[in-house]
């Protein structure tokens, strides 16, 4: 093994067996006890750590707004596999994992510092401490996933009386098997969901998402964004594992076909991703329908304070009624006051337009929850107003935002240092009725609740009368003129490749946007510009396969090849030994 005082090469990248000049020699060959090979698990010299942090920091290129970044990512975790696989022990790869999730989250999340010194009013120290700690709380979900692999990867390896004795001091235990690259796959997988689920979820950079312009963007609509995360991860172990038999069996008398197997697989399914990306999962329902969706560039700072609401009110007002169409968008809380409190002008005035032009318009507010007469609490929400019905269509946010909408239980001190408001908001329903704009039902949410595929899903999936196209209003002021926007932007086209529905983004300072049902932008605004954008939007109706069962393919496959892989794995307790070709037997 290269001594810590030495930078790495990248032979290093892959298992040692593809660099030793000379595999038999006796230094090479000296057998290593059991307990020298645990120690050894944890002897890796400090840079294979920092060189895996800053594969991680590298990973975060690969998201928006990278174009086509999917093929970047696709590179980058080929390379941390093979980083992972110079690990001789769980200690290891949980670290190895830890090191590559802190590099990307610390470099992809930054975005929160401006949120809580610059609008929140923390000090920038703490700020700063508190993107640190979060990135390394993130990162637990890539060591699980390392340590999950380690275990299930089969990477003993025998000789032929099914010995460890004859293992060579300079190769790893680990052998890229197609266990382990299956374990990998869910392993990562897992970790990710887990991420999306844990302490009410943060999925933000799962490694799916920098596929919506790549080649394994097609299998959204089957599986989701985690299930695009587990065919890169399997994509990404079976190119290690190829490189390693092709150059391990060279010489051996092994089928060329048997060889080059994990290089097949993995073309095969990089193709597959390409050709289902062409597949139409969902197909055109009822009649198109005009949109306005509005960005007024208010100042965050000012927002909340009297000027900033008087200036909401009117600018709101005036982008509302300047043209009609079927929809009227505006960005979350474009009304920054109770919507009991909406000035009677302002209320008449609306609803006039909505009636004489024919215009349905939707609008954020803050709602007002009552018991018995009596305020009972507040909701982050959305208020539709249809053309000649007195009802009002309301939606309130269910999943809300630790810290910004919700105080997690002793935490109340953490937020007493920002200076952001509505700490503390009620939660609407899971599912929640559709908006109907004439015939075409619509479903909405609110700022990030449409990074959570599962639960767009369920709410197409369950609805009386499912929703044919998709709205988020929103207010990224928080976080400045940072890849936050982008990153976002990209969640929501993937929200579209996984239901088959179009999705339409107003925002407050950007990027307002028109989503196709296959990902694609069709419109945007610029950052930081009062205006709207004018379009004609098409409905669907149907179920992908990722509707209709939403995270459990991914969840089931995952838990059953890994229990597998467990079971199974090759050298797993001496019973079973790795193949002739070295790449272990399935």
């Amino acid at each position: 093994m290269t001594s810590a005082g030495h930078a790495p090469s990248f032979a290093y990248f892959l298992p040692t067996s593809l660099s030793m000049a000379d595999s038999s020699s006796p230094i090479a060959s000296r057998p290593m006890s059991a307990e020298n090979r645990a120690g050894a698990a944890q002897s890796l010299p400090f840079w294979h750590y920092l060189v895996a942090a800053v594969l991680g920091a590298a990973n975060t290129l690969s998201f928006a707004p990278t174009p086509h970044g999917g093929w970047l990512e696709l590179v980058i975790f080929t390379l941390f596999f093979a980083w992972l696989t110079r690990t001789s022990g769980w200690k290891g790869a949980a670290m190895t994992g830890w090191a590559f999730g802190f590099g990307n989250f610390v470099t992809g999340v930054w975005w929160l510092y401006v949120s809580m010194h610059d609008y929140g009013g923390m000090a920038a120290p703490l700020a700063a401490a508190a993107v640190a700690l979060f990135s390394m709380y993130l990162a637990i979900y890539p060591a699980l996933a390392g340590v999950v692999w380690s275990l299930c990867a089969g990477r003993a390896r025998y000789d032929d009386n099914g010995s460890s004795a004859a293992v060579p001091i300079d190769e790893p235990l680990f052998v890229p098997t197609w266990h382990g690259a299956f374990a990998f796959a869910s392993a990562w997988a897992l970790g990710e969901w887990l991420r999306g689920l844990v302490f009410t979820g943060f999925p933000w950079l799962a490694s799916g998402y920098a596929q919506v312009d790549g080649p394994l963007a097609g299998f959204g609509p089957v599986a989701g964004v985690y299930g695009v995360g587990w065919v890169l991860g399997l994509v990404a172990a079976l190119l290690v594992q190829g490189f390693y038999g092709v150059k391990r069996n060279s010489a051996a008398e092994t089928s060329k076909v048997a060889r080059l197997a994990p290089f097949i697989v993995a073309v095969l399914l990089l193709a597959s991703g390409m050709l289902l990306s062409l597949v139409e999962w969902t197909t055109p329902a009822n009649a198109p329908l005009t949109v306005r969706l509005l960005q007024g560039d208010v100042k965050q700072e000012m927002k909340f304070e009297q000027e900033g609401v008087d200036q909401s009110l009117a600018l709101y007002k005036k982008l509302i009624t300047e043209k009609p169409a079927d929809l009227i968008v505006t960005p979350e809380t474009a009304f920054p006051i109770l919507a009991v409190q909406v000035p009677p002008d302002l209320a008449l005035a609306l609803r006039t337009f909505s009636d004489t032009t024919n215009s349905s318009i939707l609008f954020g507010a803050i709602g007002v929850t009552a018991s018995e007469g009596r305020v009972t609490g507040y909701t982050n929400s959305l208020f539709g107003i249809t053309p000649n019905q007195r009802d009002v269509y309301r939606y309130d946010k269910h999943h809300l935002v630790p810290f910004g909408e919700f105080v997690p239980t002793g935490f109340h001190w953490f937020v007493a240092l920002m200076g952001i408001p509505l700490g503390d908001l009620g939660r609407g329903p899971p599912v929640q009725k559709s908006f109907f704009v004439h015939n075409q039902p619509i479903a909405v949410d609110i700022c990030y609740e449409d990074i959570f595929g599962e639960e767009i899903a369920r709410t197409i999936r369950e609805q009386e009368a499912p929703a044919g196209i998709l709205v988020n209003s929103t207010n990224l002021a928080w976080f400045g003129d940072t890849i936050a926007l982008d990153q976002h932007l990209q969640m929501a086209r993937m929200r579209s490749i996984e239901t088959g529905r179009p999705m339409l983004r107003s925002t407050n300072t950007g990027t307002t946007a028109v989503i196709a049902a296959n990902g694609a932008v069709v419109a945007r605004l610029p950052v930081y510009t009062v205006g709207s954008i004018n379009a004609i939007v098409q409905g669907t109706s149907g179920r992908t396969p990722y509707v209709t069962s939403g995270n459990m393919t991914v969840i089931v496959v995952s838990l059953l090849l890994l229990a597998f892989a467990f079971a199974f794995a090759p050298g797993r307790n001496g019973r079973n030994k790795p193949d002739d070709n070295g790449l272990g037997k399935s």
